[in-house]
């Protein structure tokens, strides 16, 4: 069984090179003719670069960059032109690579500000627009609107999502702020596909994207621009946030997710600190990450170290979500191997849940002794009654409904321990 289509695994690429064995071994193959590519392109780009310092930015420019990055194996198509709006200031697009601004910039002037990095020279060189010292997002966008107020500079083009993905699964969550400054924007939905490789790695820099993208055959970026999009009365900065990310989701045939930019630096974060066969592909996951039979439930040995690791992490989700059986919990964490994603999972009701009376022997899926059991709302039905969440936790509304992962776990996490310290004095 594959990771829900919202876990962090779908939406970024954690290795580059593909699973199947042919296409390994056509890479392997290619190899030798991607290297001598590699060195062309670095000399090609180095007078690709000098080409589009020296000429201004006009449609001349534009067209003689675009052929020479065909050269160096980037091919960049657009669909409906004609809905590119002369009067809209600020473009709202997915984030795929790190190129993204780049590649838009060919088809029509924009600027992108620099939101990380060291300003200077490089950022510079890479396309960002520079904005000096800014150290809020409030100062960010007052900045911005004052960029957008001038008639005579270009577009502002914008990632809500603040990460890139593999632009296959779904989008992050859109950030309010680039919806605060306008009040009409312009959705530009791109794809990104390239052959042997993954298009981009989650935790691979500029440089390196930069390196496999000259030594690949093509990579081809196409380009959807869609009807512009306008605020409605009294719309807050989230639900129109919200609602271009369900149309831009639409467009691109993705799902439209909650995972925010946090989320992916929680996920490479644990990624690096796991060993890599948790993470493997889906359709071996099954064989790794399933936990097995152990000896020690039948009181001959101890525990596996995937026993131990389910077991523990069993207990985190069953501290935030007492109701739920520790069966149930056991058999989504062995698919996901993530407590947040099994969190959600539970949450949104991707798992059918069973009676805790049903759980099997609860007592031996205890990690140790020495770890303090959660607390089930039987053993203390007063804290239970007294101090359990609303439902209106979850309510109708748009913007609750898509309340950040972390804003809920927060929530939960307070709950258990108000729980826990109300049976404790009981």
């Amino acid at each position: 069984m594959e990771p829900p289509a919202s876990s962090p695994e779908r939406l970024f690429d954690a290795h580059r090179f593909p699973s199947d064995g042919f296409l390994l071994l056509a890479l392997l193959l290619y190899a030798p003719v991607g290297l001598c590519l590699l060195l062309l392109r670095l000399f090609i780009g180095i007078h690709v670069f000098l080409v589009s310092c020296a000429l201004p930015d006009s449609l001349l420019r534009r067209f003689i960059v675009r052929v020479m990055c065909s050269v160096l194996g980037l091919f960049v198509r657009q669909s409906d032109p004609h809905l590119r709006d002369a009067n809209v200031r600020v473009y709202i697009a997915n984030h795929v690579t790190h190129f993204d601004h780049s590649v838009i910039n060919l088809l029509t002037s924009c600027n992108t500000p620099a939101l990380n990095g060291t300003p200077g020279f490089i950022c510079w060189s890479r396309g960002f627009m520079e904005l000096g010292a800014v150290g809020s997002r409030a100062e960010l966008v007052d900045s911005l609107k004052v960029y957008s107020s001038h008639g005579g500079n270009p577009p502002l083009l914008l990632f809500p999502e603040e990460a890139a993905t593999n632009g296959r699964v779904g989008l992050l969550r859109f950030s309010s702020w680039p919806f605060s400054i306008l009040d009409m924007i312009q959705p530009v939905a791109l794809q990104v596909q390239r052959p042997l490789i993954a298009v981009s790695v989650a935790d691979s820099s500029w440089i390196t994207e930069l390196l496999w993208t000259f030594f690949v055959p093509f990579t081809v970026y196409q380009v959807r621009w869609m009807p512009p999009v306008f605020r409605q009365a009294d719309e807050p900065n989230e639900e129109f946030a919200l609602r271009v990310q369900e149309l831009l989701a639409v467009e691109l045939g993705v799902l439209s997710t909650r995972l925010t930019a946090a989320d992916k630096a929680e996920h490479m974060k644990r990624l690096r600190h796991t060993p890599p066969h948790l993470f493997a592909p889906a359709s071996s996951q099954s064989l790794v990450a399933r936990p097995r039979a152990s000896p020690s439930l039948a009181g001959v040995g101890p525990l596996a170290p995937e026993d131990v690791r389910i077991t523990e992490m069993a207990q985190q989700v069953k501290e935030v979500l007492p109701h739920v059986s520790l069966g149930t919990i056991r058999r989504d964490l062995a698919q996901t191997n993530c407590v947040d994603t099994t969190i959600a999972n539970l949450l949104e009701g991707q798992v059918p849940l069973l009676p805790e009376d049903k759980d099997p022997e609860p007592g031996l899926l205890a990690p140790s002794t020495s770890q303090t059991p959660a607390v089930s709302s039987s053993q203390c039905p007063a804290a239970s009654s007294s101090s359990k969440p609303s439902v209106k936790l979850f309510a109708k509304s748009p913007v609750e409904r898509h309340l950040s992962l972390q804003e809920r776990k927060h929530m939960l996490y307070a709950y258990a321990r108000r729980d826990r310290v109300q049976c404790d004095r009981g």
